[in-house]
């Protein structure tokens, strides 16, 4: 699986826990670290282990396994080292403090699809409403 693949797999993931401000940046020309990042808010510590714990299953199911993953403890700034990718979640605080959209401003954008969310709609029968009066 190419490193572009892996990045939109790992967004996917992120917008199936429901984080939000999801971008995937194409670094590959502005550094040696990594091919493109990841990055992304959860809005809780429980949400930023979802989404991590998430995007680790997706992708060892695929046979790909990190090679560093730092943050579990806080779960303030996860990040996620697959060599070619690396995944950010961040809570909002530490989004805005590190910034590094700022810093990696001049990386390319990669658009990815995100899965439309469906609601389900909750039906009550009404001989079920009326037999309880």
């Amino acid at each position: 699986m190419t490193g572009k693949k892996k990045a939109i797999l790992a967004a996917r993931c992120l917008d199936g826990k429901k984080a939000s401000d999801i971008v995937v940046l194409e670094v590959t020309a502005l550094s040696s670290i990594a091919d493109y990042f990841v990055i992304a808010t959860a809005d809780s510590k429980r949400q930023i282990k979802t989404c991590a714990d998430y995007i680790d299953e997706t992708l060892a199911q695929k046979g790909i396994r990190s090679h560093h993953l730092e943050g579990m403890a806080n779960l303030e700034w996860v990040l996620m080292d697959y060599g070619d990718i690396i995944v950010h979640i961040f809570d909002k605080d530490s989004r805005l403090y590190y910034g590094l959209e700022r810093l990696w401003g001049d990386a390319p954008n990669i658009e990815f699809k995100a899965r439309s969310r469906t609601t389900v709609k909750r039906r009550v029968r009404k001989d079920t409403a009326e037999e309880q009066i």
